[in-house]
């Protein structure tokens, strides 16, 4: 758990940025800190419920609960393990990023507490073998191999198999404990065989497991998406043998990057012009779509987006969009007339192809 002291600093930083009141509870749904020194030492049944369901709670009307005010009432875990539970009262819709701030600014404190508490944890010495599995001299890395391969005996990985990294994003969810997902983010990657993990301040994992995992990891990452709708994005890099590990983590930034709207999941082998989009620098992305698609409105980039996913046939636009034939016909001869490239020509549905996966993937 927290130190009362902390929480108490972290509470009152806090209310300083929003005015909202803030309190810590414990783990028996204590009141152990509060902006609101009436509070400290009494029960807290917002918290009770929250700690009893290890989920957030928000309580949308005054005394819905005895005791308890309306606001977001928040679960902080540490290491799959409950630290505190942060509650702040107001307007939940106005409250709920003030309490994901106060939930990171305490993950920080305790990281930086648990760094000074010991020199290497369990997390920490992983971090650290994928950091000499990484190193971009490979020099380094044939010196330090024999060492390496024993220490990678530990967590039963073996280094003769092809390997694949993985980049897993975390997305900021609105309603749950940021801390839980990375927590429930770990037991799925625990779960995985020979997989070796780290995470990545603030919201990043790097991920080795064996190549001929990577069905097993898509069906659990499946899973996780029906629990946990849309909260995680992976990249997933070339398969490669465990010296060529750094191209691997590459090639999984480039699928990571080239994930659109929608979309979950990339495999690097499964790539094309997203590839070449990857290696061209954002500055002159921009003076691209400046030059191809900004004539365009919403509405006309949604049509081509769906014309080009129906392989440009007329009939499936129209049902895919509920608009008649004559309709998108007149819209696409419009798209023409502001930007210059017909749709229906191949060259020019080219170029604004590759302007709306630019758009979508890397802008």
């Amino acid at each position: 758990m927290i130190h009362k002291k902390t929480a108490q600093q972290i509470a009152d930083t806090v209310k300083e940025v929003c005015g909202y009141d803030i309190n810590f509870i414990n783990d028996r749904g204590l009141v152990i800190a509060s902006t609101d020194p009436a509070r400290i030492g009494t029960v807290h049944e917002g918290g009770r419920q929250v700690i009893a369901r290890g989920e957030t709670l928000e309580v949308e009307q005054d005394d819905l609960l005895p005791g308890t005010k309306k606001g977001v009432n928040i679960p902080v875990f540490r290491g799959g393990v409950l630290a505190a539970v942060i509650g702040i009262s107001g307007d939940p819709e106005k409250v709920r990023a003030f309490a994901h701030l106060a939930e990171r600014i305490t993950l920080l404190i305790l990281r930086e507490q648990e760094i000074g508490a010991r020199a290497r944890s369990l997390a920490e010495k992983k971090n650290y073998l994928l950091d000499l599995l990484l190193e971009e001299d490979r020099q380094r890395f044939s010196d330090g191999l024999p060492e390496l391969l024993e220490e990678l005996k530990q967590f039963h990985i073996d280094p003769s198999s092809s390997k694949r990294m993985l980049l897993l994003r975390l997305r900021y969810p609105e309603k749950e404990s940021l801390s839980g997902l990375e927590s429930n983010v770990a037991r799925l990657l625990d779960e995985m065989p020979g997989c070796l993990y780290g995470y990545q301040y603030p919201s990043l994992f790097r991920v080795l497991i064996n190549d001929r995992d990577l069905e097993l990891f898509r069906e659990k990452l499946k899973q996780f998406h029906a629990a946990h709708s849309s909260a995680l994005l992976a990249g997933a890099g070339s398969s490669v043998p465990l010296e060529d590990l750094p191209r691997s983590l590459a090639t999984a930034r480039i699928a990571l990057e080239a994930l659109g709207s929608g979309e979950s999941f990339s495999l690097f082998d499964d790539l094309t012009l997203e590839v070449l989009l990857s290696g061209i620098s954002r500055e002159n992305l921009k003076l691209f779509l400046e030059k191809v698609l900004s004539a365009l409105s919403g509405d006309d980039l949604r049509l081509l987006e769906t014309y080009f996913e129906k392989d440009q046939s007329l009939a499936d636009t129209c049902q895919a969009l509920f608009l008649h034939k004559n309709t998108v016909q007149y819209r696409l001869n419009r798209i023409h007339r502001l930007c210059g490239l017909n749709p229906r020509r191949f060259r020019d549905a080219a170029v604004l192809y590759l302007a709306l996966k630019a758009k979508y993937c890397y802008i």
